[in-house]
């Protein structure tokens, strides 16, 4: 693998490189790490790698790995830069002939974001999408579940997000993350929306295999002299009939990342608590409430997959990433091999996720910017 971005200071780059070393099937060589070529040689330094192979820009990099002997030759390439440095290396790389990891939201736009699912399909490569909270094994479970018919038809579903690191201006203290989030040149259209409502959108899309249709949107810059959104609320629409509600906030002072997900069908209902990752509540009308556990053998295929540990051994945000890596890994590795990958490895978030995750960034903007009550969401 190669890396564009997470140079020192960088807080992605690491938790990547975490996670693709976890499982020993992906090995980092080479890297571009920073807009600043000096930076990018000290942080190869800092991970021991061969002088040669780290650049000074993400173009020398894909040119010159592009030229390697098919033994040393890169086969991923990790994008972690800020959001308006997506689109160019992604697609440069594919036409190189390499695979992608991207960070989300997948694009600076929805028009760049249909411009590099086509490149994807075009060129035949495969782009794993970073949508981490995917990876975890009650979220696999949760969707299993649903996908059995056990709790019925959805009719209900809640997912909220609150975030409290951005409760005060801290883009004026010179913070790194902060000033490139909140800046709409290189973020985008949205902050908040961008940044933490595309997860939670998509983790409400995942795990209830259904698709928002319509929504209506309240979006807000709470902050003062802030230049892009840092709270926000949708009511949602879905193809089934269900209706559902979306929350997320950078502003909820005291917070740090308490995504919560919640489904109601027609026989029982679910609940997730990213702050006990490892627990399932299942509820019923008729019965008490059921306890699901990590490494239980009441758990699917998907969630034993996802789970390295013994019941009562924590895994969290690091695997779950991990998890992400490692099926994509497996994936490309039966392609390599000419095999048909299996279904379980083929469980990670791409292009039509990305595609997705920018239309519903669009849609909340424009929702908020009008009177019309419901605004289409059309990918």
């Amino acid at each position: 693998m190669a890396m564009i971005g997470g140079g020192r200071g960088s807080f992605i780059g690491a938790v990547h490189r975490m996670a693709a070393a976890l499982d020993g099937q992906i090995e980092l060589v080479a890297g571009a790490f920073s807009a600043d070529p000096a930076t990018s040689t000290l942080t190869g330094q800092d991970l021991f790698l061969d002088p040669e192979r780290v650049y000074g820009d993400y173009t020398s990099l894909l040119e010159a790995e592009a030229q390697q002997p098919p033994e040393k030759r890169i086969d991923i390439v990790s994008i972690v830069t800020p959001n308006h440095l997506h689109t160019a290396p992604a697609l440069m790389a594919f036409e190189k002939g390499f695979d992608v990891v991207l960070e989300k939201p997948m694009t600076f736009s929805l028009q760049e974001a249909k411009l590099l699912d086509q490149k994807r399909k075009q060129t035949g490569r495969a782009l794993l999408l970073c949508h981490t909270y995917t990876g975890y094994p009650m979220i696999k479970e949760a969707r299993a579940r649903i996908a059995s018919g056990v709790l019925g038809p959805i009719r209900k579903i809640y997912g909220e997000y609150p975030q409290g690191w951005l409760y005060n201006f801290l883009e004026g203290s010179n913070h790194k993350q902060a000033d490139w989030r909140t800046d709409p040149a290189r973020s985008g259209a949205a902050g908040a929306m961008g940044d933490i409502g595309t997860h939670i959108f998509n983790l409400i899309e995942y795990v209830s295999g259904l698709q928002v249709t319509q929504l209506c949107a309240d979006i807000n810059t709470v902050v003062r002299n802030r230049k892009l959104d840092d709270d926000g609320a949708a009511l949602l629409r879905f193809n089934n009939g269900a209706s559902g509600v979306l929350m997320a906030t950078q502003v909820a002072a005291g917070e740090e990342n308490k995504i919560c997900l919640r489904l109601y069908g027609e026989k029982g209902g679910l609940e997730w608590h990213h702050q006990d990752p490892n627990t399932l509540l299942l509820k019923w009308p008729d019965r008490p409430a059921e306890i699901i556990r990590t490494g239980s053998d009441a758990v699917c295929t998907a969630t034993r997959h996802a789970t390295r540990v013994p019941a009562g051994h924590p895994e969290g945000y690091l695997e779950a990433f991990a998890n992400l890596y490692r099926n994509f890994s497996l994936a490309l590795r039966s392609k390599a091999l000419g095999q048909e990958p299996d279904a379980i490895v083929l469980d990670y978030p791409g292009t039509t996720e990305g595609v997705r995750g920018m239309a519903f960034i669009e849609t909340m903007i424009a929702s908020s910017r009008t009177t019309q009550k419901w605004i289409d969401l059309i990918a």
